[in-house]
């Protein structure tokens, strides 16, 4: 198998879709609070909770961390989970409080290991830990969420059924930077809102597009 270059992909989509702007959210703590609650959910639950959160605490995460268990799986419960999500939250906003919320002197102290840091948080996988090292710390990093393996999928990569293996197949340009992390992670999401099936694809301006290296022999004909 042979490692994926997604650039020439990245500048079809940013061509066609324009900038988007990723993660919705004011601050950082907020992107580290809406990464916990979003998974397994969507985004419109997210919001319920974040409103409930915003009203009570402003979002502060000093505030959140003074609540009850109870309480805050109360604020939270429109976004499923929320027994598990309250012990994520408490944990992942517990870690960066002892930081003192200092994100470019946890990435001086981690270095290359803040995503395995990040992934020994109760409630952290794969795809969180990703998205915090892009919108939070600033990290380039691809996140080979749902939507991106549907499209590789979609492209006719093979052998990328989880998000550990997409992840590792796909190699970013060395002047790729989190500004660029963004905006295709961004731009993947918003065009598999619109492109869920292969018959909308086939109808997309992805359609006969062909991936960058390595991919020839792999292309279904």
């Amino acid at each position: 198998m042979h490692d994926i270059n997604p650039i020439s992909l990245y500048h079809k989509l940013f061509d066609e879709m324009g900038p988007q702007h990723w993660w919705p959210a004011d601050t950082k703590m907020e992107i580290v609070i809406g990464a916990i609650l979003v998974q397994n959910t969507n985004w419109n639950n997210v919001d319920l909770a974040l409103q409930n959160l915003r009203t009570v605490t402003g979002l502060d995460p000093k505030q959140i961390l003074n609540l009850s268990v109870a309480r805050l799986q109360q604020l939270i419960r429109p976004s499923g989970f929320y027994v598990n999500k309250t012990k994520s939250l408490l944990s992942v906003l517990g870690w960066f409080n002892d930081h003192h919320y200092d994100f470019s002197g946890m990435v001086h102290q981690y270095g290359p290991k803040l995503r395995h840091q990040l992934l020994s948080l109760t409630g952290i996988g794969e795809e969180t830990a990703d998205s915090l090292l892009v919108y939070v710390f600033d990290q380039p990093a691809f996140i080979a969420d749902k939507y991106a393996r549907n499209l590789f999928q979609f492209l006719g990569c093979r052998h990328i059924e989880t998000y550990a293996k997409l992840r590792k197949r796909v190699r970013l340009p060395v002047d790729f930077d989190y500004h660029d992390a963004q905006e295709f992670h961004g731009l993947i999401d918003e065009f598999g809102k619109l492109c869920k099936t292969k018959e909308q694809f086939r109808k997309s301006f992805l359609n006969g597009f062909l991936l960058q290296q390595g991919l020839k022999s792999e292309i279904k004909k």
